[in-house]
C-alpha cells in the first residue's frame, strides 16, 4: 500500500512541479518520475541546507521543490544548446 501513496503523491508533485515551472503538467509517467526523483534531490539538497521537513506535507513539499529543480536543471541543460 505503501507504494501507491509515493506513486499518488509522487504524481501531484510532479505536477505541480511541472504546472510552477512551465504551466502545465509533463503526462502522468513523468509526474511520477518527476515526484520521485524530485523527492530525492529535494531531500538531498534540504539536507544541505539544513533544512527538516517532516510528516507527509513535509515530504511532499521536498518533492515538489525537487521536481522544481530537477526542470530547471533540465532547461539549463537542454534548452542552452538549441539556437
Amino acid at each position: 500500500m505503501n507504494i501507491l501513496i509515493w506513486l499518488i503523491i509522487g504524481a501531484i508533485a510532479g505536477w505541480v512541479g511541472s504546472l510552477l515551472w512551465k504551466g502545465s503538467g509533463s503526462g502522468l509517467l513523468m509526474n511520477i518520475i518527476l515526484g520521485i526523483v524530485g523527492a530525492i534531490v529535494g531531500g538531498w539538497v534540504f539536507g544541505l541546507l539544513g533544512i527538516s521537513a517532516n510528516g507527509t506535507w513535509g515530504s511532499f513539499v521536498t518533492a515538489v521543490v525537487g521536481a522544481f529543480i530537477l526542470l530547471w536543471l533540465r532547461s539549463l541543460l537542454f534548452h542552452s544548446t538549441r539556437r
